[in-house]
């Protein structure tokens, strides 16, 4: 067990400090600052193969939110889509169909496996689309994703359940239950320890999920509205996207990239 996930396993469920909140919103305008001045640079990340990437937004979020990311892929050889579903508000059993057809007609528009980016709750609902449709997707990857079944880690919960209700209709249909499980492909969480919306400890995949050592967690220096911009965070993205399939290897930045990302300690 690494010092991320004992670190996190230890500790009590609870939302990001108000602090971190309230600097959401500049934080996250410097990283899209960011990832303007270095789009050029991210010419050179990893190639894609071609294969269909869906992206689907966070909580409260529409596909634009999604477009600087997804045009990125695109450029990188990949054949994205973003969910077309409006804004992401409602969780009912016909948001989850409709979520479903979308890895559908991806997957038969690519003819072979998908892989999905969710952002936030984009990224559960990643998680658990990947465990109706195994066989159509390739791998998952999501960001500041709260995934340990557990509201009680993010500042959205009262607003998602006044929204919602506490037991959305997927949960009482008997899906959505489980977050914290993994789904049987190759699954990465990206989190930040500064994320102000989702505490990081509620996006880390603990050992024994999902396929034996083909869960991973990335830490990142980023706020969590900024996650989709953030340039750090698309280094890791496309090198995950762009290993064959079937090759799947824990993340492992080397040179100067490796910089870029934490070294985490158990505090």
């Amino acid at each position: 067990m690494t010092a991320l996930t004992i670190e996190a396993a230890a500790k009590p469920a609870r939302p990001p400090h108000r602090l971190l909140t309230l600097a959401e919103p500049g934080r996250a305008m410097a990283e899209f600052a960011s990832f303007l001045a270095l789009r050029p640079a991210m010419s050179t990340l990893p190639k894609g193969d071609g294969h269909g990437v869906l992206v689907l937004p966070g909580f409260m979020a529409t596909d634009s939110s999604t477009r600087p990311m997804r045009s990125l892929l695109d450029s990188l050889g990949y054949q994205t889509a973003g969910w077309q579903l409006g804004r992401n508000v409602k969780v009912d059993n016909d948001r989850v169909e409709a979520m479903a057809a979308c890895v559908e007609q991806l997957h038969g528009d690519t003819d072979g496996k998908i892989s999905i980016v969710g952002w936030s709750l984009g990224g559960v609902f990643a998680r658990e689309l990947a465990k109706m449709l195994p066989e159509k997707v390739r791998c998952v990857i999501s960001l500041g994703s709260p995934i340990s079944d557990d509201r009680d880690h993010t500042s959205a919960r009262l607003l998602f359940e006044y929204l919602n209700g506490k037991e959305p209709e997927p949960i009482k249909a008997g899906r959505f239950t489980g977050l914290d499980a993994a789904p049987p492909v190759p699954t990465t969480s990206i989190l930040t320890k500064t994320d102000g919306v989702v505490h990081w400890r509620g996006s880390v995949q603990q050992p024994g999920e999902g396929l034996p050592g083909q869960t991973e967690n990335i830490e990142v220096h980023a706020s969590h509205c900024g996650l989709g911009v953030n340039p750090t965070v698309m280094l890791a993205i496309a090198d995950r996207l762009a290993q064959r399939e079937g090759e799947w290897k824990p993340f492992a930045p080397s040179g100067l990239a490796s910089l870029l990302f934490p070294r985490t300690r158990l505090h």
